[in-house]
């Protein structure tokens, strides 16, 4: 092969190319003889087969999505994989139609989030032996991240906050879950800020617009009458002052403690416990129940778009 330099190609030149400047192609390396092993080629190595239930936002009988471990420059990334440690070509005739039909379900629940235009959807399938299919999601309006190069503007990116990730994650894992299945991710927890003590109002003496007065000791009320009622602050709150109607025991008001309230995820990520949706499958007649516990597997990791595929 000539050692000259390859002519860049046409497509460093479009608005959607994430960079600019001085750029040159990486020389061609010889064809290798053999292909190398992809990760989990062996079963018994692969980490989409060993990870829990817990590791993903929604689970069903045959199939589960997942997140990536922390919020990227996208609204949302997904992967679906298939429980069975199949490649894309290997899958049944009942599995292949799930997929078609999972495929669309997930693209219309990641574009159903706020700030979502549309959901790319990829499988590379170099680095991973197990199937799984991403899911991008391109925010509205930005325009330069269309096409070819929306995940490397995933990396480039800043990240969202996580509390909207969170809450995206669970969104989608409960639209999935309306069609069977179980969604695992939970909303981000509300972070209460509780005062640690609350203070009386200070005690003055001032003229009321009807030219009543207020005491330090005690509170003089009208009764609707006409007629004016003093009562006295050393009584316990609700308890009439000696001699009196009782009408003015209403005027007292006592202070409550707001307590902090707690919302509980699955993951997503996250905070209040989704609840499966009942039914007996997420693909109607073709589906089997969708209701399936945690494995022993331990944790595995997201593949990477771009160094697994």
């Amino acid at each position: 092969m000539s050692d000259a330099p390859l002519p860049m190609p046409a497509f460093t030149s479009w608005p959607t190319f994430p960079f600019e400047g001085d750029l040159r192609v990486k020389p061609l390396e010889e064809p290798a003889d053999v292909e190398p092993p992809r990760h989990g080629e062996d079963p018994a190595e692969c980490s989409a087969c060993r990870a829990p239930d817990e590791a993903y936002i929604w689970v069903s009988e045959r199939w589960r999505v997942r997140a990536l471990d922390r919020p990227t420059g996208l609204p949302m990334v997904l992967i679906l994989e298939s429980r069975s440690h199949l490649d894309l070509g290997d899958l049944p005739n009942l599995l292949a139609a799930e997929l078609g039909v999972l495929t669309v379900r997930l693209e219309r629940a990641v574009r159903s989030l706020d700030g979502v235009a549309r959901v790319h959807v990829n499988r590379w399938g170099d680095g991973s032996a197990h199937l799984h299919v991403w899911f991008l999601a391109r925010p509205f309006g930005r325009l330069q991240l269309r096409g070819t190069f929306l995940s490397l503007w995933d990396d480039i990116l800043p990240r969202i906050p996580e509390p909207v990730w969170r809450e995206n994650l669970a969104l989608v894992a409960e639209w999935l879950a309306e069609f069977g299945g179980k969604a695992l991710a939970e909303p981000p927890h509300i972070d209460w800020q509780t005062p640690v003590s609350f203070s009386a109002p200070a005690q003055r003496d001032s003229a009321s617009p009807d030219g009543t007065e207020e005491l330090a000791h005690g509170a003089v009320v009208s009764d609707g009458a006409g007629q004016l009622e003093t009562i006295d602050d050393s009584t316990s709150p609700g308890t009439p002052p000696a001699g009196s109607s009782g009408r003015g025991a209403g005027a007292s008001t006592s202070t409550g403690s707001p307590t902090a309230s707690n919302a509980s995820e699955g993951s997503t990520g996250p905070a209040v416990a989704s609840t499966a949706a009942p039914g007996a499958g997420a693909f109607g007649a073709t589906a089997a129940a969708a209701a399936t516990g945690p494995s022993d597997a331990t944790t595995g990791t997201a593949p990477d778009k771009h160094r697994s595929g």
